[in-house]
This record gives C-alpha cells, sequence and structure tokens, in this order.
C-alpha cells in the first residue's frame, strides 16, 4: 500500500495511529479509499463541483455554461435554476436522512413507553419538558402514558399535511415571525421533503430564489423537526448526556476481548447491543471461546452517541472505518444507516471478520445480515454477538495500536451547558452572555459535521487551536468531534496549552474544555436550543441573527452537512463551509453568500480551510460591533444612584455573574 508514505491525508490523519497501522505488513494489503483516490488520477468534474450538471431528465445530462446562451440546458434551464435545483436536492436528500432516522427513534420512543423494548423512560424531566411543549397534560400520570402521548404526537408531525411542527415554537419569537412573513414554516416534516423533490422535477420551479425558499422550510423540517425529535426522545429514553470522561482511536480494541464495533447512527441497535454485551450467557459463552469479554466499541456517529451517554470507547471516525478493519483485531462491526462505505466488506473478504447489516434499508454485497427487531432488541443483540464470539477462535495475525488512545471528556448537551455554568439551583446562560459581553469569551464557533478523505485530519484541529487562541468557544458534532479529540482538544487541560487567556480563564474556572462535544451530527438541533436560550438569557440582541456565534462544516462530505448548514442559515446563524456546488451560477451564488442575509439575517459563506478560522472570527466580530460590545468593558465603580437602579432590577454594564465588577 504505497499510501502510507504517499498521501498527504493519510500521513497527517489520527495522530499517527493510521499511518502506524499501514506500515504493518498485515494492514499493506488491504485498499482503502487513499488508494482509490490516488488511483482515480483525475481532478473533479468542473460543471459537477460547480453545481451546473443539470441531469434530472433523461434529454441530458446538460452542462450549463453560465452566460453562454448555447450552454443553457435542453429544457431552458439557465445556470442559477440548475445550481438551486441541484443545491435544493442536497438539503432535500440530507433531510430526509435524518428524517427516517428521527422516525425510527420515535417509534423506539413509542415501543418503550409500551413496555415492548428492553430500554425505559430514564429523563423524566426532559419528559415533562417536551409534554409541555407538546401541550400534553402531565398531573400525576405515569411516566409511560405521558411518553406514549408524546411519542404519538411525534410520530403524528411526520405525515402532517398542514399547520406547523409544534418545536417551531422553542425558537425565538423575533426568527419565527421571520418564518411566518417568508413563508416557510414546515407543515409537516415529510410534506416538505417530497415537495422539494417535486419543485426540483424537470419543468416545476425554475425560478432559483424560489426554489430556496422551499428548501429553507425543508430544512426547518429537518432542524427544528426531524433531528430535534430524534435528539430529545433520545435523550428521555436512554438519558441526557452529562460529561463523561472515555478514550477513542484505534487503540481502543482489545487483544484478549471478542471485539464487535458498532458503526452507522441509529442508537436503539447500539443501546440494546450495550445491554446485551452484559448478559452473563453471552459472557461465558465468550470467555469459553477464550475471550475475557465482550469490548464494544463505536465507529462515526454511533460511537457518538454511546460514547456521551455510556463512555463506551470510540474506535474510529468515518474516514477511519476501514483501518479499524485493517487492524483484524474486530469480530465483527455491526453496522445500521449512513455513511458506512460498501468498501468495508471488501477489507475483511478472507478474514474472520463479519459485516453485519441490521436494517433491512441497507444491504451490503459479502455482508451477513441479521435483522434488527425492535419489539424483539434484546434477542436480535444477543444473535448478532452470539456470532460475534464465534469469530474469536477465528482470529488470525492482528495489530492494535495500543499507545494510539486518547483522553476525551464528552457529553455536552445543552442540559449539561446551562447547569455546569449556573448550578443545581441556578442553571442559566448568564454567566456565558456576560462572559460573551465582558470579552472574556469573544463568541460561539461550531465545528460540525463529516470528515473527507481528500483533506488532511489536521483541518479541524488548526481550526480549533486559532479560535480557541482567539478566546472563541467552540462547540464540535459528528465525526468533526471525534478528530477533535483525536488531537487532545477535549480535554480541560487544553485550555491552558491553546487558549486564549479570557477563555483559559472561564475554562479553568468551570473545569471544562475549550472545545465542548455536543453529540453525532443529528444533534445539531442542541445547538439551535442554546443558542435560542442565549438569546432569551438577553443582552446580546432578540434573535439568532445578532448572537456573536457562526458554524462551519470544514470537511463536510453528506448530503446531511448541507442540510444542517441550511437549517442554520435559515435560523438566522452564519455558516461557513471550505466549497459548495454553487459557483457555476453567478447570480444564485451572489444570492447564497450574500442575498439570503436580506431573508433571514444570516448567509452561507466559502472559505478555503486554511482560512476558515479567520473568516469565523471576522463573522463573530462583525456581530459584536453591531452589539456594541466589541470592546472589553471598563470595570464600573458603583455609586448610590447605580445601586438604586439595581434595585429596581436595571442591568448595569459590567455586572452580573461572570462580569467585571
Amino acid at each position: 500500500m504505497a499510501k502510507s508514505n504517499g498521501c498527504d491525508s493519510c500521513n497527517d490523519i489520527t495522530g499517527g495511529s493510521t499511518i502506524d497501522l499501514l506500515n504493518q505488513d498485515l494492514a499493506k494489503k488491504v485498499r482503502t479509499a487513499y488508494d482509490r483516490i490516488e488511483d482515480r488520477g483525475m481532478s473533479a468534474c468542473l460543471f459537477g463541483s460547480g453545481g451546473t450538471c443539470c441531469r434530472i431528465c433523461n434529454m441530458g445530462p446538460c452542462q450549463i455554461i453560465d452566460g453562454v446562451e448555447a450552454m443553457v440546458g435542453i429544457c431552458g434551464a439557465t445556470a442559477d435554476t440548475v445550481a438551486a435545483r441541484n443545491f435544493a436536492r442536497l438539503v432535500a436528500a440530507g433531510t430526509a436522512a435524518h428524517t427516517d432516522h428521527a422516525r425510527e427513534m420515535v417509534r423506539g420512543f413509542i415501543a418503550t413507553a409500551k413496555g415492548e423494548t428492553p430500554h425505559e423512560i430514564k429523563d423524566v424531566a426532559k419528559l415533562h419538558t417536551m409534554a409541555e411543549v407538546f401541550g400534553i397534560e402531565i398531573g400525576d400520570r405515569d411516566k409511560n402514558e405521558i411518553a406514549l402521548e408524546l411519542g404519538e404526537r411525534a410520530l403524528a408531525e411526520f405525515g402532517q399535511q398542514e399547520g406547523t411542527v409544534t418545536m417551531l415554537k422553542r425558537a425565538p419569537e423575533k426568527q419565527q415571525k421571520i418564518w411566518k412573513e417568508k413563508g416557510v414554516e414546515p407543515r409537516g416534516i415529510d410534506r416538505e421533503v417530497v415537495e422539494m423533490m417535486h419543485r426540483t422535477h424537470m419543468g416545476v420551479d425554475q425560478e432559483y430564489k424560489n426554489i430556496m425558499k422551499q428548501a429553507a422550510r425543508c430544512s426547518l423540517a429537518d432542524g427544528w423537526g426531524a433531528s430535534m425529535l430524534s435528539t430529545e426522545l433520545t435523550d428521555i429514553m436512554f438519558g441526557t448526556p452529562v460529561p463523561k470522561r472515555s478514550i477513542i482511536d484505534l487503540g481502543v480494541l482489545r487483544a484478549d476481548m471478542v471485539n464487535v464495533t458498532v458503526h452507522g447512527h441509529e442508537p436503539l441497535l447500539a443501546e440494546s447491543l450495550c445491554l446485551a454485551a452484559e448478559d452473563e450467557e453471552l459472557l461465558a459463552l465468550a470467555k469459553k471461546a477464550g475471550a475475557k469479554g465482550i469490548n464494544l466499541a463505536g465507529v462515526c456517529c454511533t460511537g457518538n452517541e454511546i460514547l456521551m451517554r455510556r463512555g463506551i470507547p470510540v474506535a474510529g471516525s468515518f474516514i477511519q472505518q476501514e483501518m479499524v478493519l485493517a487492524t483484524g483485531a474486530v469480530e465483527a462491526m455491526v453496522v445500521d444507516v449512513q455513511c458506512v462505505m460498501q468498501s468495508v466488506a471488501q477489507v475483511v473478504k478472507g478474514k474472520h471478520t463479519d459485516i453485519i447489516t441490521t436494517n433491512y434499508r441497507a444491504k451490503m454485497p459479502d455482508a451477513i445480515h441479521i435483522q434488527f427487531e425492535e419489539d424483539e432488541a434484546y434477542e436480535s443483540a444477543k444473535k448478532i454477538l452470539t456470532r460475534a464470539i464465534g469469530n474469536f477462535k477465528k482470529r488470525g495475525d492482528f495489530y492494535i495500536p495500543i499507545d494510539k488512545k486518547f483522553d476525551v471528556v464528552v457529553g455536552f448537551s445543552h442540559e449539561t451547558i446551562n447547569y455546569m455554568l449556573g448550578g443545581r439551583f441556578r442553571q442559566s446562560y448568564r454567566p456565558l452572555n456576560d462572559n460573551i459581553i465582558n470579552g472574556r469569551i469573544r463568541g460561539i464557533g461550531a465545528l460540525v459535521g463529516c470528515e473527507h478523505y481528500k483533506h488532511s485530519d489536521d483541518v479541524h484541529f488548526e481550526i480549533a487551536k486559532e479560535l480557541i487562541a482567539n478566546n472563541v468557544l467552540v462547540l464540535a458534532t459528528g465525526c468533526a468531534a471525534q478528530a477533535l479529540g483525536r488531537r487532545g482538544m477535549l480535554r480541560p487541560e487544553a485550555a491552558t496549552e491553546y487558549a486564549g487567556d479570557g477563555l483559559r480563564e472561564v475554562c479553568e474556572t468551570v473545569g471544562m474544555p475549550p472545545v465542548l462535544h455536543v453529540g453525532s451530527c443529528v444533534d445539531n438541533s442542541r445547538l439551535l436550543i442554546a443558542l435560542t436560550a442565549m438569546v432569551k438569557e438577553g443582552g446580546l440582541g432578540d434573535d439568532i441573527s445578532e448572537l456573536p456565534a457562526v458554524g462551519s462544516a470544514p470537511l463536510w462530505m453528506s448530503e446531511k452537512a448541507v442540510a444542517i448548514g441550511q437549517y442554520f442559515v435559515t435560523s438566522g446563524a452564519h455558516v461557513i463551509f471550505q466549497d459548495l456546488p454553487i459557483k457555476g451560477a453567478k447570480k444564485f451564488t451572489e444570492f447564497m453568500l450574500n442575498g439570503m442575509k436580506e431573508e433571514y439575517g444570516a448567509s452561507w459563506g466559502v472559505a478555503e480551510t486554511k482560512d476558515i478560522a479567520k473568516a469565523m472570527i471576522a463573522a463573530i466580530d462583525e456581530k459584536r460591533e453591531a452589539l456594541g460590545i466589541n470592546k472589553k468593558q471598563e470595570r464600573v465603580l458603583m455609586d448610590m444612584a447605580m445601586r438604586r437602579d439595581l434595585e429596581a432590577g436595571t442591568s448595569l454594564p459590567g455586572m452580573g455573574c461572570g462580569g467585571e465588577s
């Protein structure tokens, strides 16, 4: 495998664990994505990367050149129309992926409320909070009774045809008014995806601003609908994450145990496997096979789910999935949906490892299928683990980079941040807002989304390092969070090592990392709630669009990332990617990068990876300037008039929890 010394992105990945593994003879025989990229030997199609290749009918495909009359589509579609259609379809596909995930979580939630799964309703406080959002009576009702009504109400929102998605009401009032005025309130989750696909069919919607109006509505059905439902109901069922210390990277695999990795996105499967892995019968079976026990480890976003709730180690992220298998130490990789590469079944061909698909939606050649049945979740999990245990004695040569595992502190949900800042009796975002106002914290930067084989793994680290050095508190989700964990950024000690004076002071006082692991890619809805809480706390404007906060998916790969980016923009938060498939259409590009700000108070941005941190800081500073907090406030000595104002409830500059007095 030449890539061990030739591929730039491979050479820079995972703090050396992948390079360490690739230098072993057993791994050199494995073909990975790095090989396939190098073997292709071709650059990206300019029409495709510019968004101007149209293939939605069979008269083409048509390759459009903006401004050249002879190079419009056969139907007459212009570059702006084609680019808008293609972009909107990315949003629809990403929303559909989150929606199908969320629907399964809601169905599992209902089954749990009925007592049909091995799980239970754990977070009763959040159950009551969500019941109030949906207008469900609490009284002295049993938690399962409340949960059942909540689950049924939630499930109805997927097929709802009229009205609006319930959780839109959780957004700042000003933003809700904008959505209403613009006509982008989602009526039902599935309806908006279907309408988006219809409107981008040949010969339907042909005006790029109107196409993007529906894309905005579709994205809100994801962020404030499907994704938020999934996150909140998952928390209620499995417990809202609280800070946990754990480890990540290839070194979490165990030589003396049955290694089972869980890869995908739906936590129902992973949680059932966690329960079954403690089953006495299965543990006895593992010991009979010569193993000390069963070692579960996560991959990709399922890894994030069980990492933040159970502290289960993560073996690898999206770009490491092949390398986890190349160790030769995994008895089974259990997969469900999304981000699972077809190549994993080829990596283990001829080896003892099974790739086990579990969802009827997602089968794979050369894999074994064991359907995960929600109403028989525990039995399904036991069947899967029994198969894995049977492979342990077949294990041949293997190599585990045992010194390659990194400490992380994870599990910073919205509720955790609220409690961490204000304590049990004064839970509040007031300290965060005050420290942004007084300048200790410059603003909030979110690093979310995917990883990318064409870019160095250092990208997330370098961006985060520059952000926190400039006193920007970073919130991270998905594989981006794992990449930062491999670089030591998810430890409280990272504040001392990397953060600027103001952020370091806050982090050391609270005992938190300067980069907070907020969850999986579906959990970006937590960020919407956190931003809304900051608005409601006061002092930083009356809408998300006024907050000194900006997001980026620096190495986006999946259509889900585009849907996430769009629902943040539609919610008033500026978002910066390293590229967007729009540059082949001038008017559409101008609308996306500037004109959309007039619609929703925020827009997209594009920057080279090396410039993303600077662009994020500039966007934060622009918001600080508009709020009049661009300079650190002077100490204020109180006179009697100020004391009388304080007693009357007037806020004073530089005062408050965390402020300078």
